[in-house]
């Protein structure tokens, strides 16, 4: 076995895209700075050179417009920003130019661009540096938009969205970035359009997806102890939306469960949940469950971020409800069930 980290996936990835297309750079503020964007650009300019592997002035509706130019030149290039709220002030490029392109000029042109987009979380980090807006992009037609859950599917589905001719939006969640998995040191592709079923189970269908998959994934044993048979959805793609798999599973599972780290006015949740009422409303025997963030910007403060983030124990109280079980939990003992909510570890070092 291979284990490494999600920054190191993330770097092998673009060490071997960059060495496997020699027309492709990639860049964005901090890229060749001391920490290199958490590790993720480490070797790339020692590699590649400041012509392939470059930093660039503090103006994102800018640097975003010249990947779109880059693009519509036939070179790929990889943007990477640090927080996914510093890019909304380049969404004019992103919606107007990189996402129409292809349809505006009768499939003949596109922009193959990949915008990592970081989403920060805890430690303070307030109402404008840890949105999650993954829904507001998938909104926009032309994009993909895809979220790794860990390092494989974080190299994965990386390699496949540089190597996609039109744009793909990869949201990052800052807390995967320390997962260790074992990782293929060659490269490979997951398809940006299919979701992952990590657990097979009976009675109930739960989709995660970013660092909710993890949390679920935590709870394994608690939900075997408890004799509750999940079946575990990896999202992985928010646009397009694999419904083929959730519906599967739902028409099995007769029941569902969405956790999703979005805000509930017009979710990826509530999306979700509506297809499977109107694909099987005869089948499933309740309503779906959606747990989503409260309707509020997040807060700074540690104590008032307690009730906004979704922890394990809520997520165990409302599957249990949701199935009438009243199990007492209490006394599970899971290194991730604590009242850490900020970070997902206690070795976990931010918030940059």
């Amino acid at each position: 076995m291979r284990l490494i980290k999600t920054t190191q996936a993330i770097n092998e990835a673009l060490v071997q895209s960059m060495h496997q297309n020699p027309l492709l750079v990639s860049y964005g503020l901090g890229h060749n700075d001391p920490k290199r964007i958490f590790g993720t650009t480490e070797n790339l300019v020692e590699f590649y050179g400041e012509n392939r592997a470059y930093d660039v002035p503090t103006s994102e509706n800018a640097l975003t417009g010249v990947g779109v130019g880059l693009g519509i030149a036939g070179v790929g290039s990889v943007i990477t920003h640090q927080r996914l709220d510093f890019f909304l002030l380049a969404m004019d490029q992103l919606v107007n130019s990189a996402a129409k392109w292809y349809f505006m000029f009768g499939n003949r042109s596109s922009v193959p661009v990949t915008i990592r987009l970081i989403v920060g979380k805890g430690w303070g980090q307030g109402p404008t540096h840890s949105q999650m807006l993954h829904a507001w992009f998938a909104h926009i037609p032309g994009l993909k938009v895809v979220s790794p859950s860990s390092p494989y599917t974080a190299k994965g589905l990386l390699i496949s969205a540089i190597e996609d001719p039109n744009p793909v939006i990869f949201i990052e969640h800052r807390w995967i970035h320390d997962v260790i998995e074992d990782v293929p040191d060659e490269i490979y592709h997951l398809p940006l359009n299919k979701s992952r079923v990590l657990k097979q189970g009976e009675e109930l269908t739960i989709v995660t997806s970013s660092y909710q998959t993890n949390q679920v994934r935590a709870l394994y044993s608690f939900f075997d102890s408890a004799k509750v048979s999940i079946e575990h959805i990896d999202l992985i793609s928010y646009a397009p939306l694999d419904l083929d798999t959730i519906y599967k599973s739902v028409n099995k599972t007769k029941k569902l469960v969405i956790i999703d780290d979005g805000y509930p006015v017009l979710s990826v949740a509530s999306e979700i949940a509506f297809r499977v009422v109107e694909k099987l409303f005869s089948k499933i025997v309740k309503p779906p469950l959606c747990i989503l963030r409260d309707n509020i910007p997040e807060p700074t403060s540690f104590n008032l971020t307690k009730s906004q983030y979704i922890s394990n124990e809520r997520i165990i109280f409302e599957i249990l409800t949701y199935l009438d079980r009243n199990q007492d939990y209490t006394n599970f003992h899971s290194k991730d069930l604590n009242s850490l909510h900020d970070i997902p570890h206690p070795d976990f070092k931010g918030p940059f």
